[in-house]
């Protein structure tokens, strides 16, 4: 689908009533398709708040050497809009181009402020708003707010004795910060699909390279590679060519789900595959053993990467595969004690996904804060929308991560908003809430699915999946084909409009 011309947005209503305000806190991909589709389908009146200078959210964050998507361009993209992708999987300033071009072509520019943080929000009982505040000392009122800060935001920063007084360069991934790396000898610590990326890119430069797993992961080859000019002007001037292929990587990801059952024909392939890998790919025994994991696939996200491997054959690679204990002025110590020096520390120590909203405080109904009512667990309704927190729809938020591209799950999410919002601007009342019975059920449902003792995610690996009282919070139990019927079938059920 190409996508018409864009809405304007903001009509007045029949009923003499003004448009719905919506407030977007985000202009990431989530961000951008919420705001393309309530601007399509709606009349409302659309702010886009995004704290950083440019659109892209994580694509415009992340900017380390090697950085790009482990999803198929065709898969990793919007389903309402064609694109001439040159690759695929597309790197990052190529994701970054895409999301400016979505934001130029559905006309969304006037509807930015950028490098502006929201800071909280507060439910208004009296006129079915919320009081929106930001860094720099706006407050402005909003019928409808949408959360789209995404899930892998908020960096995890180790507490290793010592790593305040390392004097060398020391930086997170995602906090990347250019430095001449030529000659020098660098620790990268972390083995996830950040590291596997950087590693090769600075390998050619880098005198030395140490590489610290705590954990190996499972990695399968990604096969990426350059479009030909004959695919491209398929793509191109065949839209049925696109969304074919797009369907077809549906169906494979729909597929592949089923290898995280333990004991599924599914897993025991996708573990032959990896294995396979390593052994055509890493040249040292010591290594190939250190870099296959005894737990099965599926219990960490599964690594992609074609390029991760070769590198570790590089004479100027070392693979360490222990933990750190320490860090010196000058070095780095690991779990047997053996010291490093190096001179320059990176990061690669994974985010704080359990912890959604970190930089957000949103009071609902009764001046509660969302943060007390995730105190024992993150949770919600499809985890979209929370009970007691009226009109206030998170994107990405608990149990969504997974299916086969996040850009599809955040489509669902968004247009689950856009219903929601058309009720709003059919009704007398400007309200809609979760219902808390619906909620405990979904709940429920999520923990039946989640806790079976056949599922990978719960072999005991070390993963991102599990809140620190165990809970899964993050993962969706399913492919992407049973949360689009889900968000179309059920979503009613849990909004509903208080009388």
């Amino acid at each position: 689908m190409t996508g018409g011309e864009p809405v304007s947005g903001g009509e007045p209503r029949k009923d003499g009533r003004g448009p719905i305000r919506v407030a977007i806190i985000g202009a990431g991909l989530g961000g951008i398709a919420a705001a393309v589709k309530l601007r399509r389908r709606t009349s409302a009146t659309v702010v886009i708040f995004e704290q950083s200078a440019g659109v892209g959210g994580t694509w415009y964050d992340n900017r380390y050497p090697g950085c790009e998507v482990d999803v198929p361009s065709h898969a990793y993209s919007f389903s309402f809009l064609k694109y001439d992708w040159p690759r695929s999987h597309a790197t990052q300033p190529e994701l970054l181009a895409y999301a400016e071009h979505v934001v130029q072509r559905f006309g969304l520019a006037p509807h930015l402020r950028l490098n502006t943080r929201v800071t909280d929000l507060v439910w208004e009982e009296s006129t079915n708003s919320y009081r929106l505040r930001t860094e720099h000392g706006e407050s402005e009122e909003f019928d409808v707010v949408v959360s789209a800060l995404g899930l892998l935001n908020v960096p995890r920063y180790p507490d290793w004795p010592g790593l305040e007084t390392f004097t060398g360069p020391c930086f997170h991934t995602s906090r990347w910060e250019e430095h001449d790396l030529t000659g020098k000898s660098v620790a990268v610590v972390g083995t996830g699909s950040t590291a596997v990326q950087i590693v090769p890119a600075i390998a050619p430069t880098a005198g030395q390279v140490h590489v610290f797993q705590r954990e190996p992961g499972w990695i399968e080859p990604k096969n990426e590679r350059e479009y030909s000019p004959r695919e491209r002007w398929v793509y191109r001037h065949l839209p049925l060519a696109q969304r074919l292929h797009r369907a077809w990587l549906f169906h494979q990801g729909n597929q592949r789900f089923k290898g995280y059952d333990v004991g599924s024909r599914r897993q025991r392939r996708m573990r032959a595959v990896c294995e396979r890998f390593i052994a055509d790919t890493v040249a040292d025994p010591a290594t190939r053993a250190a870099v296959t994991p005894d737990y099965p696939w599926g219990c960490k996200r599964p690594v992609i990467s074609s390029t991760f491997y070769p590198s570790l054959n590089r004479d100027n690679v070392e693979l360490v595969p222990h933990a750190v204990r320490r860090v010196t002025p000058t070095g780095v110590v690991d779990a047997t004690g053996t010291a490093r020096d190096v001179d320059v520390l990176v990061l690669s120590t994974g985010f704080q996904p359990t912890r959604f909203l970190a930089s957000l405080d949103v009071k609902g109904r009764e001046g509660r804060s969302i943060h007390d009512a995730w105190r024992e667990r993150a949770s919600a309704f499809l985890g979209i929308t929370v009970p007691g927190f009226p009109n206030f729809f998170i994107l990405y938020g608990p149990n969504t991560n997974g299916g086969v591209s996040i850009i599809a799950q955040l489509e669902r999410q968004a247009e689950v908003l856009v219903r929601t919002v058309r009720r709003l601007e059919r009704s007398r009342r400007r309200r809609v809430d979760t219902s808390p019975d619906v909620m405990r059920r979904f709940l429920a449902w999520i923990d039946r699915r989640m806790s079976s003792h056949a599922s990978a995610m719960n072999s005991g690996c070390h993963n991102y999946y599990h809140d620190p009282a165990g809970h899964n919070v993050t993962q969706w139990p399913g492919g992407h084909l049973s949360y689009a019927i889900a968000t179309r079938l059920i979503a009613r059920l849990g909004l509903r409009t208080p009388r």
